[in-house]
C-alpha cells in the first residue's frame, strides 16, 4: 500500500508519498511522477485535497442502513457534486447563512486512475488508482424539504461541503473497510463498506456507461446509517481503516 497526498510547502502545492510522518516530494503528479529529493515532517506542511479532479461523482442510497423506507434501488443511483465544493483536510465546512439543516455523510471514495467508457466489471476494477476518505455534506432542507430545489446543486454542492482527505492509498481491500464517523468525538456512523448495496466496480461499470471516466476523477460512494445536523463550532471526523482521518470543523459563513 502506498498513500499519496497533495500538500503546500513553502507556497507550492506538491504531491508526495506519506510513510512514518514524514512526505517524500514527487515531482508530476499522481500517474506520472518521480522521486524529487526533499522530504517533510507531516506537521510542517498543509495538507490539500488528494486530487484535482475533473469531475466529482457520487451515489447516493448504497446501504440499506441509510433509505430508513425507502425501497431498495435497482441501480446505482448517481449525482454530480461541482469541482469547487471540495474541502482541504483540516479546512472548514463553512454553513452558508440560510442553511438550517446542514448534515455529514462519512464516505468511502474512489480516486479513477484510468480513462475508460463502457467498462467491465474487470476494467471498472483495474481503473481504480486508490480510495480516500469524503464528507459528502448536506442540507436537507434544499434537498427534500417542503421548500426543496429542483436538483440538489446547493444542497450538496455549496462550498466545503466536500471534504477529501487525508491521503489517496492504493492497495486496500476495499470491500471490507470500517467507515466511522464522529462528530465532537461521538461515533455517529460505523459501518463496512462490505455492505454496500453496490460494490465498487458495479458503480464504476455503470456509471462509465453513460460517462467517460478520466484519472483523477472521484467517486463517493455513498453514506451509511442515519446521519444528523452540523453546527457551527463542531468537529467532524471521517476515519476509514487504511487511511486515515478527515477531520473538518464547522462555521458559520462569516
Amino acid at each position: 500500500m502506498t498513500a499519496f497526498v497533495r500538500y503546500r510547502a513553502g507556497g507550492q502545492a506538491c504531491y508526495g508519498i506519506l510513510e512514518d510522518g514524514h512526505i517524500a516530494q514527487l515531482e508530476g503528479d499522481l500517474f506520472q511522477h518521480r522521486p524529487a529529493g526533499p522530504k517533510h515532517p507531516l506537521a510542517s506542511v498543509t495538507l490539500l485535497a488528494p486530487c484535482t479532479p475533473g469531475k466529482v461523482v457520487a451515489v447516493g442510497r448504497n446501504y440499506k442502513s441509510h433509505l430508513d423506507k425507502l425501497p431498495i434501488p435497482t441501480r446505482p443511483e448517481i449525482f454530480y457534486k461541482p469541482v469547487s465544493c471540495l474541502q482541504d483536510p483540516g479546512g472548514p465546512i463553512v454553513l452558508p447563512p440560510d442553511a438550517a439543516n446542514v448534515h455529514y455523510e462519512g464516505e468511502l471514495v474512489l480516486v479513477i486512475g484510468k480513462r475508460i467508457r463502457r467498462a467491465s466489471r474487470d476494467q471498472a476494477r483495474d481503473a481504480i488508482f486508490g480510495a480516500t476518505c469524503g464528507n459528502d455534506v448536506t442540507d436537507r432542507d434544499w434537498q427534500r424539504g417542503p421548500d426543496k430545489d429542483l436538483q440538489w446543486w446547493r444542497a450538496k454542492g455549496s462550498d466545503t461541503f466536500g471534504p477529501l482527505g487525508p491521503a489517496i492509498v492504493t492497495g486496500l481491500d476495499l470491500e471490507n473497510l470500517q467507515v466511522r464517523t464522529r462528530l465532537n468525538g461521538e461515533v455517529v456512523q460505523d459501518q463496512s463498506t462490505h455492505d454496500l448495496i453496490f460494490d465498487c466496480p458495479t458503480m464504476i461499470g455503470f456509471i462509465s456507461r453513460y460517462v467517460t471516466l478520466e484519472p483523477g476523477d472521484v467517486i463517493y460512494t455513498g453514506t451509511p446509517g442515519i446521519t444528523r445536523k452540523m453546527s457551527p463550532g463542531d468537529i467532524v471526523e471521517v476515519e476509514i481503516e487504511g487511511i486515515g482521518v478527515l477531520k473538518n470543523p464547522v462555521i458559520a459563513e462569516p
